[in-house]
């Protein structure tokens, strides 16, 4: 089966996080990148072999000879470069989150199902051995009926650019869409919404902060204008409900890990436990998890295309796998987190159909 042929949209840090994952896939070919910084475009073509190269991304997507394109840019710049890839024909794999906003990633999607073509976020929790053993554990039956998730994320004191790590257009609402809540807290919130199966949300409340103090001429340099905490609860339509907290900066030593509570079992993720009763007696199951996964690649010839984000994408283009439905997770995620900020504007819970109402496009016109 032939190579797919993947043009790269911008090529900072996430992007070159992106190649070397593809590096070691050899199905995955990248042939052509594109940013408006010639110097890091130069820099990362040379060392990642990319033979052709563009200034103006419009110019690459040109290409006949393209299977994919992998749009590694600020949130709110994903809809107008997604769009434009859909549109030229191209398939699109997507950094998290899915947008800046819901309005933007509704948008997306539905100009990939008018093209015809593939659209998948990048989601790496699903890909996690502690995913793929709770969705195990759930599609069996051992949760009975969900009910009850719990999605936290923690940094004791992490801020993009102000505490050290990544660029400024981390912390600025008009590049990034928000703060902690876009930025980290998406991981866990769509791998919760996954194993619960994707029920419809019905009601949020949220809560954000910016408290801790910071470096005061980063803060000015940066424009720094986004939440460092976010909180939520989430109740959904089927009767079950989520809770969320997610931290780039809280001065407590750590939150309990996420967790799914059923009528029959729970699992806690992080460090993986299975809780349960038999008869009569309350039960902690450890799964021997190292050896377990290297049974199932070594007795299913496709388990690798479940080993990352990027693995996947490859061997659902190659006809090889079913595409996880990346997309409507992230856009179901991404109406919580905006629903976050509308709840604390606010100052009340809000509905699912007043966050998709009041959703309006915050995308950069590229």
């Amino acid at each position: 089966m032939s190579k797919i042929r993947i043009g790269i949209i911008g090529v900072g840090m996430i992007a070159k996080m992106h190649m070397e994952i593809y590096k070691n896939i050899p199905d995955a070919e990248i042939v052509a990148a594109a940013d408006i910084n010639e110097t890091e475009l130069k820099f990362v073509s040379e060392k990642y072999n990319i033979p052709f190269t563009y200034t103006n991304f419009e110019e690459m997507l040109k290409r006949d000879d393209l299977d994919a394109v992998d749009v590694c840019l600020h949130n709110n710049y994903h809809a107008q470069a997604t769009i434009k890839s859909l549109r030229a024909g191209k398939n699109v794999y997507c950094e998290k989150p899915i947008a800046g906003r819901y309005a933007d990633g509704k948008m997306m999607i539905d100009v990939a199902k008018e093209c015809g073509k593939k659209l998948h976020v990048q989601l790496s929790t699903l890909y996690e051995k502690e995913t793929k053993f709770a969705k195990r554990l759930i599609d069996g039956g051992k949760l009975g009926e969900i009910y009850l998730g719990h999605a936290t994320g923690f940094r004791r004191r992490g801020r993009p650019f102000v505490d050290g790590y990544g660029s400024s257009n981390f912390v600025k609402k008009d590049i990034s869409g928000g703060g902690a809540i876009f930025d980290t807290a998406i991981y866990k919130l769509a791998q919760i919404l996954y194993l619960m199966g994707m029920p419809e949300v019905q009601r949020i409340s949220g809560k954000t902060f910016q408290k801790i103090d910071m470096y005061e001429e980063r803060k000015l340099s940066s424009g720094y204008n986004v939440e460092e905490l976010g909180l939520a609860l989430v109740r959904f339509k089927n009767g079950a409900a989520l809770d969320m907290i997610e931290s780039w900066a809280i001065n407590l030593d750590g939150f309990d890990g996420s967790s799914i509570a059923g009528s029959k079992g729970g699992i806690r993720l992080y460090p993986f436990k299975y809780m349960s009763t038999v008869e009569d007696i309350e039960m902690v199951s450890l799964p021997e998890m190292d050896i377990v996964d290297e049974r199932w690649h070594s007795v299913n010839p496709l388990e690798y295309a479940y080993d990352s984000s990027q693995s996947h994408w490859i061997a659902a283009l190659q006809g090889k796998v079913e595409l996880l439905n990346t997309a409507e997770i992230a856009l179901s995620s991404m109406l919580i987190q905006e629903g976050v900020y509308i709840s604390e504007e606010r100052g009340c819970e809000v509905s699912a159909e007043e966050v998709i109402s009041n959703s309006v496009s915050n995308a950069v016109m590229l």
